[in-house]
């Protein structure tokens, strides 16, 4: 069996209304942007050659908004498995072991062990899950020489705080990238221990952490100029 990349809303409706009604069906909901999808993508598609009794399709979930709202997927990787019409289970994040039992209790088959990351890939040496997300973290957090962390994008805020400091930044005319932690809940969790801090938005200078919308306002208050004065690299 096959992934089956879905092109349309209309494609997948016709695709989940002519099957059979007993069998089951297991959806990936992934970007292209983001890290973790690349890795689990791989094992998705491993999995769809061992379990014939199951069908395996891949929405691009940016791309089909509609399909995503309909599961209401917040965050990718994300999957959803479904046996006689009904969702039976959901997975958000990269986590192969999980995602194989889950897919091997949806089929009935025996068990098939997944890899840690992709299949048959020329990778040098294996590394662990947290080291790869730490990595991936430290060049997110300096991929702008100013890197705001926020729920939405300043066009469109998901949140009090976010608008704030967004408010903040571009009222001090800082130019500044950003990343949405609401798109990726493998970089919204591994964050919060990677800096220490446990609340969304977090303001990093030069790969540092200066705080949040409190300590931001914290800043400002002791020194006004803060933002005029700043070197970045």
């Amino acid at each position: 069996m096959t992934v089956v990349e879905i092109t349309s809303e209309s494609h997948f409706n016709e695709l989940t209304t002519s099957l059979p009604s007993a069998r089951p069906i297991t959806i990936s909901f992934h970007t292209p942007w983001a890290a973790p999808c690349t890795q689990m993508n791989a094992v998705f598609s491993y999995l769809a050659t061992q379990y014939n009794n199951v069908t395996f399709l891949s929405v691009d979930a940016e791309a089909h908004p509609e399909i995503s709202e309909i599961f209401d997927v917040s965050a990718v990787p994300f999957f959803v498995l479904i046996k006689n019409g009904k969702v039976v289970r959901e997975l958000s994040g990269a986590d192969p072991k999980e995602l194989s039992a889950a897919i091997q209790e949806l089929s009935g088959q025996q068990p098939v062990v997944a890899p840690a990351a992709g299949v048959e890939n020329d990778e040098k040496e294996e590394t662990t899950a947290e080291e790869d997300l730490n990595g991936r973290l430290a060049k997110l957090v300096s991929a702008a020489p100013v890197m705001l962390f926020m729920k939405g994008t300043p066009a469109a805020p998901q949140c009090g705080f976010s608008r704030q400091l967004v408010g903040i930044l571009r009222e001090n005319q800082v130019r500044f990238g950003f990343f949405d932690i609401l798109k990726d809940d493998t970089v919204r969790q591994g964050l919060k221990q990677f800096s220490d801090w446990p609340t969304f938005p977090q303001l990093y200078v030069n790969g540092e952490l200066q705080g949040g919308l409190d300590i931001v306002k914290e800043i400002l208050a002791e020194d006004p100029n803060y933002f005029k004065n700043l070197q970045t690299v």
